[in-house]
């Protein structure tokens, strides 16, 4: 068996060590939605418009670092909208999206003032991909790598591989290791044996997923054993983290 390490955590942060704000500008309000989740799970603020006016709105209240902004609104242009919204940020880096894909559309798009062009249907990953760039470029705010991740009183050193509770160590395998972080990096969400198999396993189990009740509770009998439990079973569902109360 394998163990596959998922990708390090960096956190993108404001000069004054907030977090980064996005505006999401998208009439399609499913679209819009999706999308603000993709990008509160990196740690950011999101804000949405539904139109070119309240974009202008938005971005007057708001002030973000960037924004997303659909070429097609229904009360104005999406080049219009960007010139409204220059004028109230005139440096604030814009990711267009549209249906339109033609080179022409891509040439008006980034000669009317937009850094970035996705054609729909597209890839969130794709999108929060180029945002972190647009923003990096900008100047607007820091990376910051974390190696340490901290649930409660646990703790997790990624460099180290270090595990800790109330400060006393604990000593995991390489897979209990793995398994462990990806509780971690997701504290309080309930994660599936599928999700689970696929992401600390580098292949299906098929029918051995009973695997990951085995290794769930070699993980609780080393964390848990004596103490508040933290690792909890969800019926139906699958598994969670969260501070031991």
């Amino acid at each position: 068996m394998t163990a596959i390490a998922p990708r390090r955590r960096t956190e993108m942060l404001r000069p004054d060590g907030g977090p980064v704000r996005v505006l999401v500008v998208d009439d399609e309000a499913a679209l819009s939605e999706l999308l603000s989740m993709a990008l509160r799970y990196e740690g950011w603020e999101v804000c949405s418009a539904g139109d070119g006016a309240g974009a202008v709105r938005r971005i007057r209240e708001f002030r973000p670092d960037a924004v997303v902004l659909d070429l097609m609104l229904p009360d104005m242009d999406g080049l219009a909208a960007l010139r409204r919204l220059r004028r109230e940020a005139p440096d604030v880096p814009v990711l267009f999206l549209t249906a339109r894909d033609s080179v022409e559309d891509r040439i008006a798009g980034l000669t009317a003032g937009g850094d970035e062009y996705v054609a729909k249907p597209f890839s969130l990953e794709d999108v929060v991909a180029r945002l972190r760039g647009l923003i990096r470029r900008s100047g607007s705010a820091a990376v910051r790598s974390e190696s340490l991740l901290r649930v409660g009183d646990l703790t997790l050193d990624e460099d180290s591989r270090e595990v800790t509770r109330g400060g006393r160590a604990i000593h995991l395998t390489a897979t209990e290791f793995e398994l462990l972080r990806y509780l971690m990096r997701n504290p309080r969400r309930v994660l599936s044996k599928a999700q689970i198999l696929d992401r600390v396993w580098s292949y299906d189990f098929g029918g051995q997923a009973n695997v990951v009740e085995l290794y769930i509770s070699y993980l609780r009998k080393k964390i848990d054993l004596g103490r508040p439990p933290m690792i909890h079973t969800r019926r139906g569902a699958g598994y969670l983290i969260k501070p031991g109360e």
